[in-house]
C-alpha cells in the first residue's frame, strides 16, 4: 500500500494484493414502490447475506464490516451497520462502522475495507451501502424547545438533501455544467435514452440475473436477539424488478419541462431516479483468496478522491479519474470499461467532454438515469457491475467513479485477475 496526497489533485492509495471477491444487490424499488416500507437496515441485511453467499464464504469469514447510509430513515438507524452484521450472520465479535461521503459512500466502504486489509487489521471486509429514500422523514428541528405562536416549522429531508446550502441545489450544479460546456436539452435527452436502452438490453440478456437477489417477505432471526420481520406487498413474490426503469422515446422526453432552470436542460426523464435499495461486496486479501480457493471478480488497484467547486460538483469524476490513473501509471486508453454515476445527464456529458471519454465503453449496462441512485449504495453497485462486466468482456482494467454533493469525486481502479 502506498498513499498519495496533493492539496490540488486530491489524495489516494495504491494497493498490492486486495480483491473484490463478489457481491449482490437488492432490486432498486421506485419511490413509494415495493420496497417503500422496508427499513434501510433490512435492505442491507438482504444484500449482505447474499454477498457473503455469492462470494463462497460464510459469516464467520468476515473480519470487518464497513457500511454506509446517508439519509437516516428508520428509528434504529444509529445501529444500522451493527445490526446488518449481526443479522447477516457475521459473528458478534466483529465490529461495524458507518461511513459517509454522500454519493461516494459506497466507494468509501470499499476503500476503507481495503485499507484495513492493507494495514493488517483484517483479511476480509464486508463493504456496502443502503438507502430507503421513500422513508426519508419529515422533521421539525428544535421542536423540543417549542414553537413561537403560529410558526410550526417542518422540513422534508428528502427535498432538503438535494440542496447544498453553501452553493446551489444539486440540479442547478448540472445546469452550471451544461452552461460551461454548451450542453443542450436534446443532448441530455439522447444520453438519457441511451442509458435506458442499454439497461433494458442488459436486462433482457440476463446480465443482472447474477447481481440482483430475489426478495420475499421474511424474518431475520439470530439466537438471543429480537427477530426482524420484513413484509413486502403480497404481490411481491421473488421480487427482482428495478422499478424505476421505463422505456423512453425522445419525442415524449422533449415535451417535459425543465426542473432547475427556466431554459435549462435537466428534466425528470434525464436525471437519476430516486429509489430504495442496498448493495454489498466482499473485499479480501490475496492470501485469504488463495487459502480459500476463491475466484474474485477483480483486484482493487487504486483509489482516489478529489474536491472542486461545489457549483459544478458533477465534474468531480474528472480530477479523481485523472489522479487514479496517474497513481497507477496508466493512461485513459488503457481502461477498457468505465462506470460514472449518472446523477444528471448534463453532469455525465460534462465529464465526457473534459476527459475525452469513449461513450462506447461507459455505463454499458445503463446507469442511474435508468435504474436509479440510492445514494449510499451507488458506489458499491457501480463497483460490482463494473467488475462483473470486466469478467464478461475479458477487459483488463476498469474504473468506477461518481460525483459527490458539495464538490467532490471518487474513483476506484479495478483489474481483471483473469485478463
Amino acid at each position: 500500500m502506498k498513499g498519495f496526497h496533493d492539496k490540488k489533485k486530491g489524495f489516494g492509495i495504491t494497493y498490492d494484493d486486495i480483491y473484490l471477491v463478489n457481491g449482490a444487490r437488492t432490486p432498486f424499488g421506485k419511490l413509494c414502490g415495493t420496497l417503500g416500507q422496508v427499513s434501510p437496515t433490512d435492505l442491507g441485511i438482504y444484500a449482505t447475506k447474499a454477498a457473503i453467499e455469492k462470494s463462497g464464504m460464510k459469516g464467520e469469514d468476515i473480519d470487518q464490516l464497513m457500511y454506509a447510509n446517508i439519509g437516516q430513515s428508520s428509528a434504529d438507524s444509529y445501529f444500522l451497520p451493527r445490526h446488518i452484521g449481526l443479522y447477516a450472520g457475521i459473528p458478534e465479535g466483529i465490529p461495524a462502522v458507518m461511513l459517509q461521503r454522500i454519493c461516494g459512500s459506497g466507494f468509501e466502504t470499499i476503500i476503507a475495507g481495503a485499507e484495513q486489509i492493507a494495514m493488517g487489521k483484517a483479511s476480509t471486509a464486508l463493504c456496502g451501502g443502503t438507502e430507503n429514500m421513500t422513508l426519508s422523514p419529515t422533521v421539525s428541528f428544535g421542536n423540543r424547545m417549542g414553537y413561537p405562536l403560529g410558526r410550526i416549522d417542518f422540513k422534508d429531508m428528502l427535498w432538503e438533501a438535494l440542496n447544498d446550502t453553501a452553493a446551489v441545489p444539486m440540479g442547478c450544479t448540472a445546469e452550471n455544467v451544461a452552461d460551461k460546456h454548451g450542453i443542450t436539452k436534446e443532448e441530455a435527452n439522447e444520453f438519457a435514452k441511451q442509458s435506458i436502452d442499454k439497461y433494458i438490453a442488459a436486462k433482457e440478456r440476463g446480465f443482472f440475473d447474477d447481481e440482483v437477489i430475489q426478495m420475499n417477505s421474511t424474518v431475520f432471526e439470530v439466537e438471543g436477539l429480537n427477530p426482524r420481520k420484513v413484509r413486502l406487498p403480497r404481490k411481491a413474490v421473488d421480487f427482482t424488478t428495478d422499478e424505476n426503469v421505463r422505456p423512453a422515446d425522445l419525442e415524449s422526453m422533449a415535451k417535459l419541462p425543465t426542473v432547475f432552470a427556466k431554459d435549462g436542460v435537466q428534466t425528470a426523464a434525464n436525471s437519476s431516479g430516486i429509489v430504495d435499495g442496498a448493495a454489498s461486496v466482499v473485499v479480501a486479501s490475496g492470501d485469504f483468496v488463495k487459502e480459500k480457493g476463491l475466484k474474485p471478480l477483480s483486484r482493487v488497484v487504486a483509489s482516489a478522491t478529489s474536491a472542486l467547486d461545489p457549483r459544478v460538483m458533477g465534474l468531480g469524476p474528472v480530477p479523481s479519474i485523472r489522479l487514479v490513473l496517474e497513481m497507477a501509471g496508466l493512461a485513459l486508453d488503457d481502461i477498457g470499461l468505465i462506470e460514472i454515476n449518472e446523477a444528471f445527464a448534463a453532469q455525465f456529458l460534462g465529464c465526457e467532454k473534459e476527459l475525452g471519454l469513449n461513450r462506447d465503453i461507459c455505463n454499458v449496462n445503463g446507469g442511474a438515469i435508468a435504474l436509479g441512485h440510492p445514494l449510499a449504495a451507488t458506489g458499491t453497485r457501480l463497483s460490482l457491475t463494473l467488475s462483473r462486466e470486466m469478467q464478461a468482456r475479458g477487459v483488463k482494467y476498469g474504473i468506477a467513479s461518481a460525483c459527490i454533493g458539495g464538490g467532490q469525486g471518487t474513483a476506484i481502479l479495478f483489474e481483471n485477475p483473469n485478463a
